[in-house]
């Protein structure tokens, strides 16, 4: 049944009703209108329209549903579906909203996928760059300067210490810099000694406390899952430098039972709701890639936990 006479049958069954209650019951109306019949007819116009209400209501119930959903509804949370039993216009505007939602959540995640790939491209070529190029000629600069100071006399030999100690710093930093770009550990050595790299990393550049958690029999995972829980984990520690204001941080990743769980948990000033900002956004973007989900919570105690879960086997885009 269509939309157009569903409504038409509700509003028909409320007629039908007034009007059976008209042709039998025992009342008329006068000319001029007495009092006790204007006061019968003023309340049968009152439940006919408490009643076309209450149905009208009830008939259009999953219009309200499918309403609400196309105003919360975020293609980062798949799986948002409305139920659409039954037969009629409103079951198939339901249908084709629920397929709709599909086809964008594929799309979209689609989309992200090649996004983010080219990210790691891009990521990729410019850490190679300033490996390449940037870090050799800073290392020749640190070579001519140490052979230089060793050469002038001493009012001259300590400013040219002081600068081959500025060049060994700026070096440090853009090696660091190559490691966040492109972890070159992950690739070497795997998931476990990126993020241990990235955890001491961490600690030695906030003074935060890092505790980690690593299970020691972790299933063997996908290289775009192993990278999509490393960017995770870099992006919730960065997070926590940025806005916790905690004084520890724990890292731990456990075996599921159909994946990997990887959690992040800070004992900083915690969260209401978290906001969702270009980095969380991000990160739920790399969960789908690989087909895993995001939680973002306040921890147990106080702080803020982030957990990705991830399964062993790579969702299909």
């Amino acid at each position: 049944m269509s939309l157009f006479w569903r409504i038409f049958a509700l509003n028909a069954v409320v007629l039908g009703a007034a009007t059976a209650l008209l042709l039998w019951a025992p009342v008329t109306v006068s000319v001029p209108v007495l009092l006790t019949e204007a006061v019968i007819l003023v309340g049968g116009l009152a439940v006919m329209l408490v009643a076309n209400a209450a149905l009208l209501r009830l008939g259009l119930a999953p219009l309200d549903r499918l309403t609400k959903l196309m105003t919360t509804v975020d293609l980062l949370r798949p799986g948002q579906r409305l139920p659409a039993s039954g037969a009629g216009g409103v079951a198939e505007l339901i249908r084709t909203f629920n397929a709709m939602l599909e086809r964008l959540e594929q799309e979209r995640a689609a989309s992200s996928a090649r996004a983010l790939l080219a990210q790691e491209a891009e990521r990729r070529r410019i850490a190679q760059e300033l490996h390449d190029e940037v870090g050799q000629s800073m290392t020749a600069i640190l070579l001519g300067l140490k052979r230089s100071a060793d050469d002038v006399p001493e009012p001259h030999r300590r400013e040219l210490q002081e600068l081959q100690e500025i060049t060994r710093a700026s070096l440090d930093e853009v090696r660091r810099l190559v490691r966040r770009l492109r972890p070159g550990v992950l690739d070497d050595l795997g998931l476990v000694s990126a993020l241990t790299s990235l955890s001491e990393d961490f600690a030695t550049h906030t003074g935060l406390l890092v505790t980690r958690r690593f299970d020691t029999d972790l299933p063997p995972l996908a290289p775009e899952t192993e990278l999509v829980l490393y960017r995770v984990a870099q992006e919730s520690l960065t997070n926590v430098a940025r806005h916790a204001d905690a004084g520890r941080v724990t890292v731990a990743l456990r075996r599921a039972d159909d994946g990997v769980v990887l959690t992040v948990t800070d004992d900083g000033s915690g969260i209401e709701a978290p906001r969702e900002g270009a980095g969380i956004r991000g990160m739920r973007e790399r969960a789908l890639l690989v087909g895993g989900s995001l939680d973002i919570t306040p921890a147990p105690r106080a702080g803020t936990r982030v957990q990705l879960t991830a399964p062993l086997a790579r969702k299909q885009l």
